[in-house]
């Protein structure tokens, strides 16, 4: 009965993860059949292109050539995901989040899987002269379901430390 609600209350994991990994592959799907390699269409002068790239690597080109590892690494971060789904499944936020981090994973992880690369077309200008590496809607949902579950942490550690601190002042007094 437990594992079933646990299944239950994946739907808001599941429906994130899906509509994030389905976003994220129609955007890839359509720069890929709208823009050649190394094709740039600026959209907001001097801030965001369309920037079509594969990338071989991981965040930032770090990792060049190494699909082998990734492809692994990315297995073991699926099997992280469903152990903290399992974890803390009692809290929607973190459902959500995993669900984030679910989604994007999946996606980058079928562009390896299928091409040996990741498509990668979003680019931002911080300045004149500077342009934040290139991304996709995968990324952006793994930072995305992260920055929740760092979020998460921090509530539950201040809510456990002031339980805590209130628990010792009843106990002294």
């Amino acid at each position: 009965m437990k594992i079933l609600n646990k299944l239950r209350n994946a739907f808001p994991l599941l429906l994130v993860a899906v509509l994030s990994f389905i976003l994220d592959q129609l955007t890839k799907w359509l720069v890929i059949q709208k823009l050649d390699v190394y094709a740039q269409v600026e959209v907001i002068e001097g801030f965001f292109n369309l920037f079509h790239i594969r990338n071989p690597g991981a965040a930032f080109g770090i990792l060049q050539g190494q699909q082998t590892f990734l492809i692994i690494f990315t297995v073991l971060a699926l099997g992280i995901i469903g152990y903290y789904y399992f974890y803390y499944s009692h809290s929607l936020w973190m459902r959500i989040g995993l669900g984030f981090l679910l989604g994007g994973a999946l996606g980058n992880l079928l562009d390896r899987l299928r091409m040996g690369e990741v498509v990668d077309f979003l680019q931002f200008g911080l300045l004149p002269d500077y342009a934040w590496p290139t991304f996709n809607v995968a990324d952006v949902s793994v930072c995305i379901g992260m920055g929740m579950i760092f979020i998460y942490f921090y509530w539950e550690r201040n809510t456990t430390l002031e339980e805590s601190v209130s628990n010792e002042k009843k106990r002294v007094e």
